[in-house]
């Protein structure tokens, strides 16, 4: 729980743009999740760090949520304040060959900006869910591109709020679904992403040609969390799952897909703990089957029901 002096700091600060024991289960892809006991939404850069310092200044730990793929939140929800950066979405061009985007701007803002400015080279991000910043954090991408290859630089608060030095392509330590390295703490709140011009209607041919594929292959019509497990070197999670027979399987409300066996989707009222069995099912099945331990690209966080203080 939040101390009412830090509440009050939060509350003057931010308005209603901070929600106070809020159910993350309606800001998560799964729908699934307990309470946060501070949801904040800052307007700008600006709030953004102001949060950060009076969150540093109450001993408030902090999280950024995101466009809340990615993760399964346990029944229990989150302590200290979680961040959402969905209003700072904003897209500069910075150069010929540079645009600038925020930390939450989303797939589909940043995909209709490339097509509206005629600009090619993020077309791989269509149809990758959250935003900018959850795809740097986790090096998003598709087999033949990533972040990593468009990225020229990021900026970041530290934990007080403060800005830090912008970090330059070379010094970005990406690795498979990973960025290592930032200071602990730190918030990711825009990057400079590489560019070229292009000819709209080639754009847009890419994207429509890539967010049919996922359409065609992925569960996109109902709640998942995106890609389970990492894909182990040489192959891929989902045909070991597959394989393992374990298509199609179930735990309460959540079932691994029938259109993809490295997604687990909820099928109405799953819990967490379903989410949870099904992995270790998952993970236990293409262990005895193949040799393989599969680690989890999904973040589990939060605490189980009934511990939360």
């Amino acid at each position: 729980m939040i101390a009412p002096t830090a509440r009050k700091a939060l509350e003057e600060l931010l308005g209603p743009r901070v929600e106070f024991d809020m159910p993350l289960a309606r800001h998560t892809s799964l729908r699934i999740g307990g309470p946060a006991d501070a949801l904040v939404s800052p307007a700008d850069r600006e709030e953004l760090a102001a949060t950060l310092a009076v969150c540093a200044e109450h001993g408030l730990p902090t999280r950024v949520l995101g466009g809340g793929f990615n993760v399964l939140v346990d029944e229990g929800g989150l302590r200290g304040v979680v961040l959402r950066l969905k209003k700072l979405r904003r897209i500069v061009r910075e150069a010929e060959d540079r645009i600038l985007v925020e930390a939450g701007a989303s797939h589909a803002t940043i995909t209709r900006y490339c097509i509206d400015e005629g600009l090619s080279g993020l077309e791989f991000g269509a149809g990758i869910p959250g935003t900018l910043g959850g795809w740097i954090t986790m090096n998003a991408g598709i087999g033949v591109r990533e972040i990593k290859d468009v990225a020229s630089r990021i900026e970041l608060l530290d934990a007080r709020g403060r800005s830090l030095p912008a970090i330059p392509r070379e010094a970005l330590d990406f690795r498979y679904r990973a960025l290592v390295g930032l200071p602990a703490g730190s918030v990711i709140v825009a990057a400079a992403l590489i560019v070229q011009p292009a000819e709209t209607p080639t754009v847009q041919a890419e994207i429509d040609r890539l967010l049919a594929h996922r359409r065609e292959t992925q569960p996109t019509d109902i709640p998942s969390c995106g890609s389970v497990f990492r894909n182990p070197p040489g192959d891929h999670a989902g045909r070991l799952i597959e394989a393992a027979g374990l298509k199609g399987a179930r735990e309460g409300g959540a079932e691994i897909s029938s259109v993809h066996a490295n997604f687990i989707v909820n099928r109405g009222g799953a819990s967490a703990n379903d989410v949870r069995r099904l992995i270790e099912r998952a993970r236990e099945a293409v262990w005895q089957q193949a040799g393989i331990r599969l680690e989890t690209e999904v973040q589990l966080i939060g605490e189980p029901r009934g511990e939360r203080r």
